[in-house]
């Protein structure tokens, strides 16, 4: 059975990429990278923006633990993307998003998504003086209280 695309009612907060020549493909539509790309920089953009710090320097960062993308449509260049973010699960150490990306729609509420991206942040040690793996920890204080405004479930 095939999955319920999203639509522009299932985010939270939104931002808007600019896509560029490069974005697409040879097939005229934007490249599987450049999804991932925008994904990565939507959530991490988002935290740094939200918390107003600088999130590489905090005693915990969020390491990619998962990341995926479900396609409905074909976007690409020239026209921008807009992005919805959720959480659609905050743990002790981890966290899940959903990023919707909608391009081109008439911007409504029930406007389906173009694509579906699913990123899994789990939270380490920032650094490790002595090169041994970095120990999984809480997520931090000033992310928890960002991430809670965008939980959906």
């Amino acid at each position: 059975m095939a999955a319920e695309i999203p639509t522009r009612a299932d985010y939270v907060v939104w931002r808007q990429a600019t896509t560029r020549w490069s974005d697409d493909d040879v097939y005229g539509h934007m490249n599987n990278a450049r999804y991932f790309d925008l994904i990565d920089t939507a959530v991490n953009a988002h935290l740094a923006e939200a918390t107003g710090c600088d999130i590489r320097d905090l005693s915990a960062v969020g390491v990619v633990a998962e990341v995926a993308c479900r396609y409905f449509r074909e976007i690409g260049y020239p026209r921008p993307v807009d992005l919805g973010l959720a959480v659609e699960r905050l743990g002790t150490s981890s966290v899940i998003y959903r990023i919707g990306l909608f391009q081109g729609g008439s911007g409504e509420p029930d406007e389906p998504a173009a694509a579906e991206g699913r990123f899994v942040h789990v939270y380490v040690e920032s650094q490790r003086s002595d090169g041994a793996d970095r120990t999984t920890v809480p997520v931090p204080a000033e992310i928890r209280r960002v991430l809670e405004l965008l939980t959906t479930g």
